[in-house]
């Protein structure tokens, strides 16, 4: 059995960088899964954090119908993320408590229900994760956000909640039911806060991030910072506050390279204290692909990138950056995942 796992889709984006509503980006995607046996959509397949739903799935279910069409008859499994954790909301709270994969029903009612019957065929939650293979573990990796040391929107607010419930202990196995502990609240503010919103305005998390980071590693963004923070002094004056206020531990590097060894360092320790026991762990969430050749210190991990269209990470050379969307994992029914580039062109 050939399994695709895609991870963050994100379709709904109020900024209307989802890429899967452009055909040619739709078409490259359905072609893919046509071949394969079995879909994993492994998180963040709905952007819940931005705006209301009913103007997310109006955008969002055309997409899944077409992606039902070409998968009838084949399994497909949601993993949900952050930015759609409220699709795992009512199932969580009949669960008792989360092993590393925890499967149910869609609900017959509410926003999952409308994207399990938008796919039709055979379609099931798994969270936080699921085993591909008895030797792949898939989950969204959203986890990693406990222990990230670069200071998004998401790190510093999973601070804020660890510091009021006197956080996760620093050494030993975890469960996933504590790791919901420290993100749920977080999840279910930013979630609310989308509700009440009108329009297309962007309310939290990601958006916040990017800005920060395209002003800080921009020669174009550099010149609208204070001089201060240019010549390299606030930054770390203020993630040294940060710290002392109990939000960290975090760092002042905001480069790409940090950004990429802060991620994979804070997925390594979510598979070390969960006691994932797997030769080949997927995940997605940082939206940076991986490993590509040249890159180190990826070990067991995979990383399936984004299918939304990120110009702040692109750089100048956007076909060679691992921000770049449009890949899949491609897990057969043996020997190691293998990473897909399916977008090769950008329809703008």
């Amino acid at each position: 059995m050939t399994t695709a796992i895609v991870s963050d889709l994100h379709l709904g984006l109020a900024s209307g960088n989802d890429l899967l509503r452009k055909a040619p980006v739709l078409d490259a995607l359905l072609g893919a899964l046509r071949d394969v046996d079995e879909v994993v959509l492994l998180g963040d397949l709905v952007e819940l954090r931005e705006r209301p739903v009913a103007g997310v799935l109006a955008d969002a279910l055309p997409v899944l119908r077409r992606i039902g069409e070409v998968t009838a008859g084949k399994r497909i499994t949601i993993v949900p993320g952050n930015h759609d954790h409220h699709l795992a909301r009512t199932f969580l709270d009949g669960v008792g408590s989360l092993s590393l994969e925890t499967v149910g029903e869609p609900p017959f009612s509410g926003p999952l229900a409308s994207i399990a019957e938008a796919l039709g065929g055979e379609v099931r939650l798994a969270y936080p994760g699921v085993w591909v293979r008895p030797d792949v573990f898939a989950t969204h990796g959203h986890y990693l956000d406990v222990h990230n040391t670069v200071p998004s929107f998401e790190r510093l607010a999973i601070g804020a909640v660890q510091r009021v419930t006197g956080g996760l202990p620093a050494a030993g196995r975890l469960t996933p039911g504590d790791y919901e502990a420290a993100v749920g609240p977080v999840y279910a503010l930013t979630y609310a806060l989308a509700q009440s919103t009108r329009g297309k305005k962007s309310v939290a998390g990601g958006a916040a991030s990017v800005r920060l980071w395209r002003l800080v590693n921009s020669s174009s963004g550099a010149r609208r910072l204070p001089a201060l923070l240019v010549g390299g002094v606030a930054v770390p004056v203020v993630i040294a506050g940060l710290n002392r206020a109990g939000l960290g531990p975090l760092k002042p590097d905001l480069s790409a390279v940090e950004l990429r060894r802060a991620g994979l360092a804070g997925m390594a320790e979510v598979v070390r204290r969960l006691g994932i026991d797997a030769p080949h762990v997927i995940f997605g969430h940082t939206h940076r692909s991986g490993p590509h050749p040249g890159d180190e210190g990826w070990g067991p991990l995979m990383n399936t990138g984004s299918w939304i269209h990120e110009p702040a990470f692109l750089g100048r050379s956007p076909r060679e950056s691992p921000y770049w969307p449009g890949h899949m994992a491609l897990v057969p029914d043996s020997g190691p995942p293998e990473l897909l580039t399916l977008v090769h062109e950008l329809p703008f």
